[in-house]
């Protein structure tokens, strides 16, 4: 039997296999609102095969969002828009849905990626941004401000009351973002963060921010709904985040009641430069499983099922997550369940689709 198609459960909530979709941002919000673009696009991958899966990061306040084109959860305009969505994926689709909810720190006010992905410029409406100490994200990038203490805690907030949006809309999981350079992950990292206060110095003041956002989310989720957090598993920068830290972070949000764990790397700064290695990721999520105690799931260059497949038989990983693949092939999940002898539920108006038609994209993925 694969083991990427073996259910798991997360907390009380069981996954029918092991591939997560990424959540992937789309830039295409209107004033962070979801719309027809988000209908389509979630509702394409909700049939992709997938077990769960994830909105794109989600922020808790306008002011937290990348740019003017990313969604948000701090309003009832947003509420409405994503539960519109939401609602089409789980009447068309097979896949439980999760969001992923953010705030973008020092990364905020920036262009759209095809509009060059830097700083917005002064005539681009751009805004002031928060970060743990006044050090901008690169060369040409804004300075943020110092977040005060009453940032810290009006941020905090946000993420429960955008949590707590969550559960009124039906997610079967929420997962935090901690990582990529954004704000809880510009916290925890020495390279951003040169506070002298109880925030900053030492691993256990910075990952005060991450802990207290994640105790008050996992006191006002429910338990009938995964709670997980995305973490930079390493900076890739010698003066930056550790795999060591990463397993102390992990076992800390563990504590905090957190379900799993989703690894990623990286983003701290404009210039850092992941490892470009098939699933370069995977050493650290094994790693955090094995010392943490916690469930993983592991994202980076993971492409063909047969790598999917022994990431998770092997123990590296609970499960995997794709992105970039997924867009590629909206039907990854069923090429994958094709190639390793397995089944995945489809849409009634879908079930003329066979494993003889599957069978050259079998082959293709499998190689």
């Amino acid at each position: 039997m694969s083991a990427l198609f073996t259910p798991i459960k997360l907390g009380s909530v069981e996954f029918p296999n092991r591939i997560v979709v990424s959540p992937m941002c789309q830039y295409s919000a209107d004033d962070g609102t979801a719309n027809d673009w988000h209908l389509a696009h979630l509702g394409m991958l909700a049939n992709s095969g997938a077990g769960l899966v994830i909105v794109e990061a989600t922020h808790v306040e306008r002011r937290g969002r990348i740019t003017h084109g990313c969604m948000g959860l701090y309003s009832d305009d947003n509420e409405s828009s994503l539960a519109r969505v939401i609602a089409h994926c789980r009447r068309a689709g097979t896949a439980k849905l999760g969001i992923q909810i953010a705030h973008a720190g020092r990364k905020a006010s920036a262009q759209r990626p095809w509009e060059g992905g830097g700083a917005l410029s002064p005539d681009q409406d751009p805004w002031q941004t928060i970060a743990p100490s006044p050090i901008p994200f690169g060369p040409n990038w804004h300075v943020p401000r110092m977040a005060t203490l009453d940032d810290i805690a009006r941020v905090r907030e946000a993420f429960v009351n955008s949590a707590k949006r969550s559960v009124r809309i039906g997610f079967d999981a929420i997962e935090l973002h901690y990582a990529h350079g954004y704000l809880a992950h510009s916290f925890l990292s020495p390279v951003s963060n040169h506070r002298t206060d109880q925030y900053g110095g030492s691993l256990e003041n910075r990952m005060r921010v991450g802990l207290e956002i994640a105790q008050a989310v996992r006191a006002a989720v429910p338990k009938s709904i995964a709670l997980g957090a995305r973490i930079t598993g390493s900076d890739w920068r010698d003066e930056g985040l550790s795999i060591d830290d990463a397993v102390t972070y992990s076992k800390a949000l563990k504590a905090c009641g957190l379900d799993y764990i989703d690894v990623s790397s990286g983003g701290v700064t404009a210039d850092t430069r992941n490892p470009t290695g098939p699933g370069y990721n995977v050493p650290i999520a094994e790693r955090i499983k094995r010392e943490a105690g916690i469930a993983t799931r592991v994202v980076g260059l993971i492409v063909t099922p047969s790598q999917a497949e022994a990431v998770v038989a092997d123990g590296k990983a609970d499960m995997v997550a794709l992105a970039r693949g997924m867009l590629d092939d909206p039907r990854w999940g069923w090429h994958a369940a094709a190639a390793l002898g397995a089944e995945v539920p489809r849409a009634q108006q879908y079930l003329r689709v066979g494993p003889k038609l599957w069978a050259p994209a079998a082959e293709r993925v499998r190689a």
